[in-house]
Parts: C-alpha cells; structure tokens; sequence
C-alpha cells in the first residue's frame, strides 16, 4: 500500500513538474516586456541561487559548502558558467528575436545535442537507428524555421535561431559535464547557480545593465527562478526517485513543448504555426528514436562514494 501511494505520489509530481514548465516558454516572453535578458538572467539565477541554498540548508545543514574540495569548486564554476549563465543568457536572447513557439521548439533539440556530444565525450557510437532518428528531428528544424517553405529556404532570423540552437547546444554540454560530477544534485545545484548568478552579475556591472526590476519584472524573475531553475527541476527528480518507472516518467517530458503552446495561443495570443506542430512532431519522433537519448529532467541522481571506496 505504502509503494502504490510513493507512485502515486510521484506521478503526481511528476505531472506538477510538466505542467509548470509548460508555462516557461509564456513567462520568458512575459518577463521580457519588464527587464532585457542579462537584468532577468540575474535575477532569476539569483532567486534560484536563495531557493536551492535554504533547501540545502534545511535538509543538510552548512556541510554543502564545509565538505565542498578545490575539485567541486572548479567544477561548478565550470558548470554555472554553461547553465544558468552561458544557457539562459542564449535562451532569454533568442525569445527576444523569434516568435516564443519557434524558440521553444528549436531549444527542444538538446537530446539530439547530446546524443552527437556523446560520441567524442563518452565514446559512444552512432549507429543507423541514430542518424535516422538525427536526420528526422533535423527535418523538424527545417520546417520550423522556415515556417513550412523548406524548399527555397529563407530564415526569418537566422542571429535568433543561432542563438536558440546554441542554447541547446550548451545544455547538452552541460548536461553530459553534470552526469559526471558524482555530488548529490541540490548541492551541485546550488554551487552552480552561485557561480553562474555571479558571472551574470559581473557581466550585468561591467555593462551597466543593473536594474530593479518593476512589478513585473520581479514577479517575472520570481516565477522564472522558482519553477523553471530551481523547485521544478527537484520536483521532477523527486517523482523519478518514487515511481521507480524513470522510463514512464521521462516520457512525460515529451509533452512540455505541445503543453507549452496551450498559454502561448491564449495568454500571449500568438498564432500558432501549422508548421510549429509538423516541426515538433518530427523533433520528438527523432528524439524518441534515438534510444540513447534522455528525458529532459532525467539526471541519474549519483552519490559520493566514501573516501574507502575510491
């Protein structure tokens, strides 16, 4: 009875978890109105950062930071400066250029990233099944940026669409970098974001872009920082860890970009492309394909072996 009700439990988090992010690709474009990319960058990271910090705090004490090495330090500073800095810092830019369907299904791409990435950092090979499965979901970009005309292509902002690749690049990157760092996920987090709000506030000085955020800007930054950087992504290991079906659970995640048009269309009234559904559909078919690829949110939570054991 107790294991039914910790699945239960743990789709129904799961399913919270889908359901917030779904409302991430709307709040960039919302947040956007009220602060320019770096000031939200900041902001957010930083509320991430004090979240992740009191979670840590309370389960754990100081000893995240008392047991930390030299070798955890550089690794976070490695890692925050991919994600949250160098990532959101490419993702917030694209939502500014491209329509918030086009930018949400271009950064979708970061499995097939990762699957590319995993041939030179893990040694992995790419068989048949994986270049098919490559070459459909790249078809889906085709359609998506050129809105349906893939013959004769013309892009509509090929700076934008750079720019959102690249963001899913970087989060392969760092993604594949993380699966290796051993350290319990809310510490590694938490270490990450106090390097990547650092970088982003050093940045912001040396530009002269700080700003105090309006209402909304706060209340962007707020919701950006709690349930897109921070709680959502605990949630979400939360509910792989209680259902002990990893495989069910991460499948839901091929849901979010479909969820994620719902708010688009009727808070942000963007019309929605006939051509931003073909797209998607071929990215998560060739996502689904290839095998090796990962659900979003589907981190192996690993933990430091004791010094007797290295």
């Amino acid at each position: 009875m107790k294991s039914m009700e910790r699945q239960q439990g743990g789709f129904v988090r799961a399913g919270a978890a889908v359901l917030l992010w779904s409302t991430i690709a709307c709040a960039y474009k919302l947040s956007l109105q009220a602060l320019s990319p770096l000031p939200l960058l900041c902001w957010s990271a930083t509320v991430s950062f004090v979240l992740l910090f009191l979670l840590c705090i309370r389960t754990r004490g100081l000893s995240v930071f008392r047991s930390c090495s030299r070798r955890d330090l550089a690794a976070s500073a490695l890692l925050g400066f991919l994600n949250p800095f160098l990532y959101y810092l490419l993702l917030l830019e694209a939502y500014t250029r491209l329509l918030a369907q086009t930018a949400l299904a271009l950064n979708y791409t970061w499995p097939l990233f990762m699957a590319l990435l995993a041939v030179p950092l893990l040694g992995q090979r790419l068989h048949m099944k994986g270049l098919a499965a490559l070459l459909l979901s790249f078809l889906g970009v085709l359609v998506i940026v050129s809105r349906g005309q893939t013959v004769g292509l013309r892009l509509q902002d090929p700076a934008g669409i750079l720019l959102a690749v690249g963001s899913a690049l970087c989060w392969a990157l760092y993604w594949l970098l993380n699966m290796r760092d051993p350290r319990e996920v809310p510490d590694k987090l938490c270490l990450n974001f106090l390097f990547g709000a650092g970088y982003a506030w050093m940045v912001a000085l040396l530009k002269g872009e700080i700003l105090f955020p309006n209402p909304a800007g706060i209340a962007g930054a707020a919701w950006l920082g709690i349930f897109e950087m921070g709680l959502t992504f605990l949630l979400w290991l939360r509910a792989l860890e209680t259902t002990g079906k990893a495989a069910l659970v991460g499948n839901l995640a091929y849901l979010v970009p479909f969820l994620a048009l719902i708010p688009l269309r009727f808070v942000l009234g963007e019309r929605l492309l006939a051509s931003t559904f073909w797209g998607l559909g071929l990215i998560v078919a060739g996502i689904l394909l290839q095998g090796s690829a990962r659900p979003a949110g589907d981190l192996r939570l690993r933990r430091r072996r004791p010094p007797a054991e290295r």
